[in-house]
């Protein structure tokens, strides 16, 4: 899947390549491994992590990578300047393709390795957490998942998730407050007012009732729509023959409710409420993106676009699936690693067996991958293409923007980039000084690199043994603080070009 390195290009001069005696001793560790599946993993002369990649055949697919006649044409390629840096490699044996691909994409997603294509989950997706209790309440949740309660989603947006939320008050009234609220309470609130709670902190609902309406917002969110309105329409004539006309009145307000909620979502709904992911990918300018849209019970959440690093816009090698592919199979491998997938993947492109296979086992149920929906979910899918080149599309235009800014600061403050350096490499340390009135003195440093802020990259130090409100005696003690470190470290690119 990941077996090429697709990494922003490197700095050839960072490192010296592989002496002689090196490379030898690589093709003497070669020529023993194993004619089996496996991961290996390349090391540079710091034993620094460069690439993971899984086998088929590891011999045969390491071996490639040191095989002279593949020298010219790897000249001043990505693939050529990692392995000029190769000093050290280690493999693990596996028993199929498919616990390769899982390890694989494991170790990347751990270790972050940079000649492999990346996918960073800077934040969690949201879901709508159910909690188990005699009253359950709703709520908006992000973070690791707990057996006693019931969860739906992920949701696409945090928006996605507060708009269920107010869809299920104002079809079921199920409570949203939370527990010290609830318990304390001898009064309903504002939310039963308006009816959108039962009012169960008052006890304005019994716990069987309540416990009915919990049952049918999970039968709502799970897709059983036409099954639910069935019901309620068998219990609004059981009423009504049983002269009960308040608790009829009830059930049709919420068959009109239910109706009304579905009849905008009629371009949507479809006869199978299997939970899917809908996954389009598009690479252009040497960038990619994949987008990834969620249908829920049947409902369309919405989509989120994501950018991997380590791509390039080229084809792969003989034999190796294009760039779309692998992009989009090292967005679904790592994606899933720490999540499980719906039943049912609708892709732009067909999917490799042993990466369906992987997810199947990993999810604990069959995983099905359709490339060419019809109907609905052609529909869905021409949709995510659409977004997906629309959200590749401005992201070029945006980092061109970004590029001219860059050249245009170059020029005025006159930067003098290193030989062979590009203005990506451009690199800018800014820093302040804050205080209160003398005390709890802190400095700030951002970092801007790669024609962005570097957020990741910002640090705050404490400043300590100086004049209350001498700012120069704080700025000379962060700047020796930072820079003595740095001209200490081996890492050269980390050293700005303009403070």
């Amino acid at each position: 899947m990941t077996d090429r390195p697709d990494a922003p290009a490197a700095d050839p001069t960072a490192d010296p390549p592989a002496t002689d005696a090196v490379r030898q001793a690589l093709l003497d560790t070669v020529a023993q491994l194993p004619v089996l599946p496996g991961v290996y993993r390349y090391f540079d002369a710091e034993d620094r992590i460069l690439y993971v990649g899984k086998a088929i055949n590891l011999r045969r697919r390491v071996s490639s990578y040191f095989q002279r006649d593949h020298d010219g044409a790897r000249l001043g390629t990505r693939i050529g300047h990692m392995v000029s840096k190769i000093v050290r490699l280690e493999t693990t044996v596996v028993r199929t393709e498919a616990e390769a691909l899982l390890l694989e994409n494991n170790l990347i997603k751990r270790l972050q390795p940079p000649y492999n294509i990346l996918f960073r989950d800077d934040k969690s997706y949201p879901y709508l957490k159910l909690e188990s209790h005699d009253f359950p309440r709703l709520l908006y949740y992000r973070g690791g998942l707990e057996r006693q309660h019931r969860y739906f989603g992920p949701y696409p947006s945090v928006w996605a998730v507060k708009e269920s939320i107010q869809l299920l008050q104002r079809l079921f009234k199920l409570r949203t407050c939370d527990e010290a609220v609830f318990r304390n309470r001898t009064r309903p609130c504002l939310l039963y007012q308006i009816h959108r709670c039962s009012g169960p902190c008052a006890k304005r609902i019994s716990a069987e009732d309540y416990a009915l309406d919990v049952g049918r917002a999970t039968r709502f969110l799970d897709g059983d729509t036409q099954g639910l309105l069935d019901e309620l329409q068998q219990q609004m004539h059981a009423a009504s023959e049983r002269w009960a006309f308040e608790q009829a009145a009830v059930y049709r307000d919420q068959i009109a409710a239910l109706s009304g909620v579905l009849q905008p979502q009629a371009m949507e709904m479809t006869g199978d409420s299997r939970d899917a992911d809908i996954l389009a990918v598009k690479v252009q300018g040497g960038r990619a993106c994949v987008n990834l849209a969620m249908v829920r019970g049947g409902r369309h959440l919405g989509d989120r676009a994501h950018f991997p690093s380590g791509v390039v816009d080229v084809k792969g090698d003989v034999g190796e699936a294009d760039i779309d592919t692998q992009v989009l199979e090292a967005f679904i491998a790592q994606h899933y690693i720490d999540r499980a997938p719906p039943s049912l993947l609708i892709t732009s492109l067909p999917l490799s067996a042993p990466l369906v296979l992987a997810l199947s086992s990993q999810a604990g149920r069959k995983v099905v991958a359709v490339h060419q929906p019809r109907e609905q979910r052609r529909v869905w899918l021409d949709l995510a293409i659409q977004g997906c080149a629309l959200s590749l599309a401005r992201l070029l235009a945006e980092e061109g923007s970004q590029q001219a800014r860059t050249r245009a600061l170059a020029e005025v403050l006159d930067v003098q980039m290193a030989q062979g350096a590009d203005l990506a490499q451009l690199r800018i340390e800014c820093f302040d000084i804050s205080h209160t009135a003398g005390e709890a003195t802190q400095a700030s440093c951002v970092v801007f690199e790669g024609h962005r802020m570097q957020s990741a990259q910002y640090r705050r130090f404490n400043i300590e043994g100086i004049t209350g409100g001498d700012d120069y005696a704080a700025m000379r003690q962060v700047l020796t603080r930072r820079y003595t470190k740095l001209a200490a470290s081996a890492d050269a690119q980390r050293r700005p070009d303009l403070v």
